[in-house]
């Protein structure tokens, strides 16, 4: 039986009101228009990404806006360690003590070409970034989202991951590894009653990682990244337990036909 899910056009108001919500790779183009809708939606929003510049510009819209101040988490995934990840748990902790949410939209596309021309070099960026830091992340802020009475993870995952084909590399590699991670989790999870897990395949939509994948595409025919807030927002606090565990096109979604298929098998 199809899942709730929210209509397209319909976000309740301060949904995410006194909750905590960490998103990983905000600024980018999925990313920032999550941690915009986010704030909007009451949550005081931690604000992770690389580039120092792009969080401070993201932070002050959001303030602009009206919204609780965020938290930014400058951080360059492809060079992390197991102590950073620790220092960002740590550091939530002792300022918020508190972390209801964590999204991962943060990704690495390297380079789309024969698997000859692609070096060893770039596949390890790749696996730090796109499978070895959402684990790292998400087990060094695990008793922060125990803590929560109501807490939930979404993977965003890529239909490359789900169906390689060639050229995709590295990219396509690992982020079927990543979505090995979504489904390893929902099992562990399944019978902690607090937590929830679920990943999303949002497909076509105007980003600047579909810009460097198809550089010819028509963009006004796709989807602003806007357009999936409202799915993110419910599995974020909409969502009970027993809806847990799945896996959702955001394309069939957008679309108005059945979304979902299970993480577990």
């Amino acid at each position: 039986m199809p899942l709730p899910l929210p209509h397209q056009s319909s976000t309740p108001q301060d949904v995410l009101k006194d909750r905590v919500v960490l998103i990983t790779g905000a600024t980018g183009g999925l990313g920032s228009a999550l941690a915009r809708e986010c704030a909007a939606q009451g949550a005081t929003v931690v604000l992770h990404a690389r580039v120092v510049r792009k969080l401070e510009a993201l932070y002050d819209e959001i303030v602009d806006a009206g919204n609780q101040e965020p938290i930014i988490v400058p951080l360059d995934l492809a060079r992390a360690e197991a102590s950073d990840f620790a220092n960002v748990a740590t550091a939530l902790q002792a300022q918020l003590g508190r972390l209801d949410g964590l999204i991962h939209t943060a990704a690495l596309l390297g380079s789309l070409s024969p698997i000859e021309h692609q070096s060893f070099d770039s596949w390890l960026a790749l696996l730090r970034v796109n499978v070895a830091a959402p684990m790292g992340l998400t087990r060094a802020l695990l008793p922060l989202l125990v803590a929560s009475a109501d807490a939930s993870v979404v993977f965003t995952l890529d239909d490359r991951g789900e169906q390689p084909r060639a050229y995709w590399g590295g990219y396509a590699v690992t982020k079927a590894g990543v979505a090995a991670l979504a489904r390893e989790l929902a099992d562990e999870w399944e019978h902690r009653d607090n937590l929830r897990i679920n990943a999303v395949v949002p497909g076509p939509i105007r980003s600047p990682l579909r810009n460097q994948t198809h550089p010819g595409e028509d963009r006004t025919q796709l989807p602003l990244p806007g357009a999936l807030a409202p799915l993110y927002v419910h599995l974020l606090a909409g969502q009970t337990k027993a809806e847990s565990g799945m896996l959702l096109s955001a394309q069939a979604w957008l679309a108005g036909i059945t979304a979902e298929a299970r993480l577990r098998a």
